[in-house]
């Protein structure tokens, strides 16, 4: 069973329903307070998969994931090891990393996301949305066919809530690398299920209507909807006048991420 490592603290808060979302699909989550991580109670090594969920980490202080992104690159544990490099370690043999919302934001400042020149400089950066205000609603996404092996394009839908979640990218080379790396995890979608710059479909201003990215090699990914919010068909705001039977996008999008463990090597 995939074991799965769940951060909470420091303002991260989305815990509880997100190790809800891996038991409903199949995985085994611990949810562990991100200083045990950082001060080595907790180590990665017992772990498949580490989490960074939603919330407002340290406060949002110098921007939305910059103080836990600097945590993680910069944290040098008592016993001389550094968390960064057990961070590089746990991927390097296979493990996966996931962030959400402010994990994601975490993610793209610490340089693990999307890495396309592989150094783990920053490439990219999720500034204020475009609108200048906090939102919270409901998007259309599109899960693309190269977000993960043996994953199928999909249409989905998904809460949001985020003031920070317009991508913003170094340069124009990193730009194109990431249209054309398939490193594209998840756009916002129109009805017609294309990516879009339009609001409020596209909830921040984010070019290319860019949700959600991965690693080239996948086992690192981000994205700003939460899937974690739509684990049952009744929460859905529009759920009473719904006749679609299908399973809750969220807890697909969970299942859909796991049954992809076997098949990345």
């Amino acid at each position: 069973m995939t074991r799965v490592l769940v951060l909470y603290g420091f303002g991260l808060n989305c815990e509880e329903e997100t190790a809800a979302a891996y038991t409903l699909a199949g995985a085994r989550p611990t949810i562990a307070h991100a200083g045990d991580w950082f001060d080595g109670r907790v180590r990665l090594a017992d772990f498949d998969v580490l989490h960074l969920p939603g919330g407002f980490s340290f406060g949002d202080n110098l921007g939305a994931g910059r103080v836990l992104a600097n945590r993680l690159r910069f944290s040098t544990r008592s016993d001389g090891s550094k968390v960064w490099d057990e961070a590089l370690t746990f991927t390097a043999r296979g493990g996966r990393i996931i962030g959400v919302c402010n994990g994601f934001q975490a993610l793209v400042k610490s340089g693990l996301l999307p890495n396309i020149g592989g150094t783990h400089a920053q490439e990219v950066s999720l500034a204020a949305n475009a609108t200048g205000h906090f939102t919270d609603l409901w998007v259309k996404c599109k899960l693309h066919a190269s977000a993960w092996a043996g994953a199928e394009a999909a249409d989905c839908e998904f809460p949001i809530r985020h003031g920070e979640g317009r991508i913003v990218f170094a340069n124009g080379d990193i730009e194109r690398a990431v249209l054309n790396g398939g490193v594209v995890l998840l756009s916002y979608a129109d009805a017609a299920g294309q990516p879009t710059m339009a609001h409020p479909e596209n909830p921040n201003g984010s070019p290319h209507g860019i949700a959600g990215l991965r690693s080239a090699d996948g086992r690192v990914l981000g994205l700003m909807p939460h899937p974690e919010g739509f684990l049952f068909a009744d929460v859905h705001p529009s759920a009473a006048r719904r006749s679609d039977p299908r399973e809750a996008d969220g807890l697909a999008f969970f299942k859909s991420f796991l049954a992809s463990l076997k098949e990345l090597s």
